[in-house]
């Protein structure tokens, strides 16, 4: 059995898909792989990284914005697009896949068409609450589209739908059992609580901005922090954490630019602050943590903010507004940390939403199609 994987650009698509991947093979061992990404994405690092082999196709994405560099990046459109089809299919030629998976993200598109065309069967995984537009644009030619959201037939034809929920990394499932290993991994505290701050594998202005004004109060409250901050603050929060930092490496605040265990990082944690990406509100009902989340403003119709009151309305999570964060995230996480009580209805309430079978139920589909 041949599985064709196409997507990334974001954590959020590309762990889905490894975990996709990883499910498939538990069932069928034998089964072979190739993952096609964007070239200069993150997955042409994370994949080979998880044991997997993978192409790049040179598309892109349209870029927003009347600047002369998204004008100039939008002209070589279609030429890259032209260029990703013809690539495309010339790697199900050669791979001859049996099953093709598009996870969304850049690469998904071309690869799906190039399958697709070539009679090749083809299912199509949806993260949000809101359709992306290489998903939708697929719909047609996919035999099953896995969904983590209900309602989901005003964007897909409902005959093709399967609510699966989301995948999730494995090792997510068990973070709730790895308070001590966190606590050692990242030099902290076992006597202080923990906040995790994660703004994406990416990184994320608003909330980066707002922790570092803050940061001091977090110290004078007497509570520790783990910051993934993405690549362009990381040297700015880098210096505000040295100065809590002793000398043998223990401190208050550790700042990463990405966080490579974050099941550790979730087992320690108390309570984190987070976007609200699919993946993200994802690993939080799996590890069943109590948590703020502050949707980006930046995504297609404001989905992110969609998955955030879906939470908060039952009480399962805290919804801050990006434009608020800066004045009122602090005080709203050390409130939290203040109230166990509220933190124990969080997180039973978000726990209630975890569906850590779905990467399985996703790859019993794959094969399926096989058949």
């Amino acid at each position: 059995m041949r599985i064709l994987i196409s997507g990334g650009g974001t954590g959020g698509h590309i762990y889905p898909a490894l975990a996709i991947a990883n499910a498939i093979k538990a069932l069928v061992p034998e089964a072979e792989f190739l993952f096609v990404g964007a070239e200069d994405r993150m997955e042409m690092q994370k994949v080979p990284q998880a044991g997997y082999d993978i192409i790049g196709l040179p598309i892109a994405g349209l870029q927003r914005g009347l600047s002369i560099g998204s004008i100039v990046k939008n002209l070589s459109f279609p030429f890259k697009l032209i260029n990703s089809l013809w690539k495309a299919r010339a790697i199900v030629k050669g791979f001859k896949p049996d099953v093709a998976v598009g996870v969304g993200g850049y690469a998904s598109g071309p690869m799906l068409w190039a399958a697709t065309s070539a009679g090749v069967p083809a299912l199509i995984q949806e993260q949000n609450s809101y359709a992306g537009l290489t998903n939708k644009l697929l719909a047609k030619r996919a035999k099953k589209i896995c969904v983590a959201y209900e309602g989901m037939e005003k964007y897909f034809p409902a005959n093709k739908l399967v609510y699966t929920g989301n995948p999730v990394r494995k090792e997510i499932i068990s973070a709730s059992l790895l308070k001590l290993p966190g606590l050692f991994e990242f030099k902290l505290a076992a006597d202080r609580k923990t906040i995790l701050v994660i703004g994406g594998s990416l990184g994320a202005r608003t909330i980066n901005e707002s922790i570092a004004e803050g940061l001091e109060k977090i110290r004078q409250a007497g509570y520790q922090l783990i910051w993934q901050t993405g690549k362009s603050y990381f040297t700015t929060a880098e210096k505000l954490a040295a100065a809590g930092s002793r000398s043998n490496g223990w401190g208050d605040a550790k700042v990463y630019e990405f966080i490579g265990k974050m099941d550790l990082a979730y087992g320690v944690a108390d309570v984190v602050i987070s976007r609200a990406g699919a993946l993200s509100i994802t690993e939080l009902c799996t590890a069943e943590k109590p948590c703020i989340l502050v949707p980006s403003p930046n995504v297609a119709e404001d989905h992110q903010t969609k998955n955030a009151e879906a939470l908060s309305s039952i009480n399962a999570a805290i919804l801050v507004k990006d434009v608020d964060a800066r004045a009122t995230l602090v005080d709203t996480v050390l409130a939290l940390l203040a109230d166990e009580a509220k933190q124990n209805v969080l997180k039973t309430n978000i726990a209630a939403l975890a569906k850590p079978d779905a990467a399985e139920v996703i790859a019993k589909e794959v094969i399926k199609l096989n058949s």
